[in-house]
């Protein structure tokens, strides 16, 4: 598809912001995803705990420490709050992944128990389930997972390839991984607090172009991610939204989150708006994918340049096939939307994207705002009272 180069109009930006606006979800989501791993960090460090020793650590990871979580399509559905448990005195040749799993599902079932969880722990393949009562609606899955600075930097450096990220490392459990049962330096790597940091720069750099108060700028930096909006996490929020729905009944194929989150932060280029965001990354994304002799795509995960985010695709065309077909669609619904001024014409092509009834709701919301917000030191008026939940959130230590 062609880039779309006409100016976005006043009334697609309304629309589109309070479209942002509708699929946020609220603080209080936030708050009790953050009471709920701070009390496993606390159950994992009472003075019975069988890992104590260790010195567990458990933080959160994916769109609710980067701020790009949407409310889910149906309210039967849960929030998926993904978090890890890195054992900070452990190594890899101290004990296998099947163990490590173990060592936590142990005191996992033993904390749901001692919470009256009255759902079973569901053991996931990187993962355990802790499944929380129906009003919660949410569920958090935990990866245990050990520090593995020492291997990704020597790693890194035979490859020539930058370290930068390497202090973050760590090394997790994959119960289908050829050495889940034995002892080896060979286990599966990760870095989310690396790639959070990664998103995070983009965010708070954006956030602060401006403000040239020292004040201000210390004040954001400060902040949890989740509560520095800015329009590149809403344009995220927009296109997950989007996948979500045309990919509902086909699961399987439907392009992973940390695909869209990385091109879309890529292809961000500082706009001030959700909907010029939202326009440049459907223009941009696309050029942020690169391909190897064979004509495989690579995306590379920023923090782990040896880590493609495509990597399946050679194994699952459909799914390369799937990303594609998804981008040219919410290309059609969007760029569209940004060229119209009626009311309308705007709705029906939201519609496409994110669902009628949400899209008649931010046309309501819409056409009695004034204007598209743009970035001010106004809005980082709350960043005081966000200092201390940002030094749990954004930490890794052992409440975080």
């Amino acid at each position: 598809m062609n880039a779309f180069t006409a100016p976005i109009t006043p009334q697609a930006e309304r629309h589109l912001e309070a479209l942002a606006e509708e699929l946020e979800i609220s603080s209080s989501r936030y708050e009790a995803a953050e009471r709920s791993y701070t009390s496993l960090g606390e159950w994992l460090h009472r003075p019975t705990s069988t890992v104590l020793t260790y010195d567990p650590q458990v933080y959160v990871q994916g769109s609710f420490r980067l701020g790009t979580a949407i409310k889910p399509i149906s309210e039967a559905e849960d929030y998926d709050v993904d978090s890890i448990c890195e054992f900070r005195n452990l190594g890899k040749f101290s004990l296998t992944q099947q163990e490590l799993k173990t060592k936590l599902g142990v005191e996992i079932k033993a904390y749901a128990k001692a919470q009256g969880m009255n759902k079973p722990v569901e053991e996931g393949r990187r993962c355990w389930k802790l499944q929380y009562a129906d009003g919660a609606q949410f569920h958090m899955d935990i990866v245990p997972a050990l520090p593995n600075e020492g291997s990704m930097r020597l790693l890194l450096e035979q490859k020539q390839l930058d370290t930068s990220w390497a202090n973050t490392a760590i090394a997790i459990t994959d119960n289908q991984h050829t050495s889940y049962e034995i002892i080896t330096e060979d286990w599966p790597r990760s870095n989310p607090k690396g790639y959070a940091q990664w998103f995070r720069a983009k965010v708070v750099e954006v956030r602060t172009r401006g403000l040239f108060e020292n004040r201000a700028k210390a004040e954001v930096e400060a902040m949890p991610t989740y509560k520095i909006k800015t329009p590149l996490q809403s344009a995220i929020m927009i296109l997950k939204r989007h996948r979500d729905l045309m990919f509902a009944d086909r699961y399987n194929e439907r392009p992973i989150s940390i695909i869209i989150t990385t091109l879309a932060a890529h292809a961000y280029k500082g706009e001030e708006t959700i909907g010029k965001a939202l326009v440049s990354i459907l223009n941009g994304m696309e050029n942020h994918i690169r391909y190897d002799a064979q004509g495989n795509a690579l995306i590379a995960n920023p923090t782990d340049p040896l880590e493609n985010f495509a990597d399946k695709w050679p194994l699952h065309p459909e799914r390369r096939d799937a990303f594609f077909e998804w981008l040219r669609a919410a290309q059609n619904s969007f760029l569209e939307a940004a060229m119209h001024s009626d009311r309308r014409k705007i709705t029906d092509a939201v519609a496409r994207g994110a669902g009628r009834v949400i899209a008649e709701r931010a046309g309501d919301k819409a056409f009695g705002v004034a204007a598209p917000t743009v970035l001010t030191s106004g809005l980082v008026s709350s960043a005081a009272q966000a200092k201390e939940s940002a030094v749990r959130l954004e930490g890794g230590g052992r409440n975080a």
